[in-house]
């Protein structure tokens, strides 16, 4: 599907090859050790960040932040009180102590249940459109913030274990910069003295100059701005963020040694440093059978990563200046199947927020006894959309020029869930 890719000219393949090849040509003695504790105090203090928490193949928040014990379509779980309003399922005893932090939107009404389409829409703001490839969060937030971002030297939009959608008509300046929960981009080798990469990058950047000067379209000048950045990303200390071993023991025990654990101590470390937007990616949600035995295996998991991350941010100040977003692209049904699993289902579910001007401890919206429609003000992805980057200071008023000569708002249009900010 063309509308999920990254701009005309330039694939995320190419993107990753591009950014790769140069990076191979780094001497091994050209390492990156500089402490970042200088600027961390002044970063903490200045920057707004969002760490999105993509929980792929949407969840069945009805067995998680909306339960409905007693009932048909209540599941196997009990529900347990927390620290904020309402209560959650009992799998996650780590996050509940964490709800007056976070808050709970249980009236998520939303209008596409195919996983892609999906995706691309709770991404956005926009539903899927051949003709037009919409920025995603990610590369809005790193677009609108660029102003305070002058100190980053690294990718202002990471993405980490999995892919996230691309920065549209905003160009590749704005793309998600993808690793793995190692912070690995791809195993590469150096074997290239500094210098020597230094003249090979001077070259390519002669060439790159020279395609943009023949008016070659608009890749080339998007592959300049990519060399740019990749050659302060080969030189900055700032590097050191991807590199999760280098935390204490007690701090990477404390998120829990998986993926998703590593992944979310290093949304940390990047926001520490500065980076206005941080995916976590955990997948494995599409629990068409064996729904509840599914959720006993992932939720343990997320108790555990998702609690430390809200304590660690909170504990070192940074949670006032940034949001944490946990969400997938839709809720799953409160019929149980056949195959004890639920199916798709964006009429009715759940999404959860805190910090960064994002109310903590509420309960916003509600569902009917079984949870098969919302009974108060629905809200869309638009309206989250609204509402998150409103939090982040960006303003909905501004409208960006598609490549298409369209006009378009952030956020599709959508209007703030008041209830949410603080």
């Amino acid at each position: 599907m063309t509308y999920f890719s990254t701009p005309r000219g330039m694939n995320r393949r190419h993107f990753l090859g591009h950014l790769a090849g140069a990076t191979a040509l780094v001497s091994p003695a050209f390492t990156l050790t500089r402490a970042l504790a200088a600027q961390a105090t002044k970063l903490k203090s200045n920057h707004k960040s969002c760490i999105l928490l993509w929980m792929g193949g949407g969840p069945p928040s009805i067995d998680i932040w909306d339960m409905k014990p007693g009932t048909p379509t209540g599941g196997n779980f009990k529900p347990i009180s927390t620290t904020g309003d309402g209560q959650i399922t009992e799998l996650l005893p780590k996050v509940a102590k964490q709800m007056h932090r976070l808050s709970i939107v249980r009236s998520m009404s939303t209008r596409e249940a195919d996983h892609e389409r999906g995706r691309y829409y709770m991404h956005t703001g926009f539903v899927p459109n051949p003709n037009v490839q919409h920025p995603s969060y990610g590369s809005v937030v790193a677009h609108e913030l660029a102003d305070d971002l002058r100190d980053l030297e690294i990718p202002p939009f990471v993405s980490i274990g999995g892919a996230s959608e691309g920065p549209g008509f905003l160009g590749m300046a704005y793309a998600p910069f993808q690793v793995d929960s190692n912070g690995r981009v791809r195993n590469v080798k150096a074997n290239v003295e500094e210098a020597r990469m230094m003249d090979r990058m001077k070259l390519l950047g002669l060439l790159e100059r020279r395609f943009v000067r023949e008016n070659r379209g608009p890749s080339p000048a998007e592959h300049a701005k990519v060399l740019d950045s990749t050659l302060s990303l080969l030189t900055s200390s700032q590097m050191e963020a991807f590199k999760v071993e280098s935390e204490p023991e007690q701090f990477r025990e404390s998120y829990g040694d998986t993926n998703f654990g590593r992944g979310c101590l290093m949304a940390r470390r990047l926001v520490e440093t500065g980076v206005p937007f941080v995916e976590v990616n955990l997948g494995g949600w599409d629990l068409h059978q064996n729904c509840f035995t599914g959720l006993q295996q992932k939720l343990p998991e997320v108790d555990q990563a998702m609690s430390a991350l809200v304590e660690d941010l909170a504990s070192r100040g940074l949670l006032e200046n940034t949001i944490v977003l946990w969400m997938g692209e839709f809720g799953r049904t409160p019929r149980i199947n056949g195959n004890a699993g639920r199916d798709h289902w964006a009429r009715s579910w759940s999404i959860v927020a805190g910090g960064g001007g994002i109310a903590g401890g509420r309960v916003i919206g509600e569902t009917d006894e079984e949870g098969t429609q919302v009974t108060s003000t629905p809200y869309s992805s638009e309206d989250l959309m609204a509402t998150i980057c409103t939090a982040m200071g960006i303003s909905l008023d501004k409208a960006f020029k598609a490549t298409n000569g369209r006009p378009m708002k952030i956020a599709g249009g959508g209007k703030v869930i008041n209830d949410l900010l603080a």
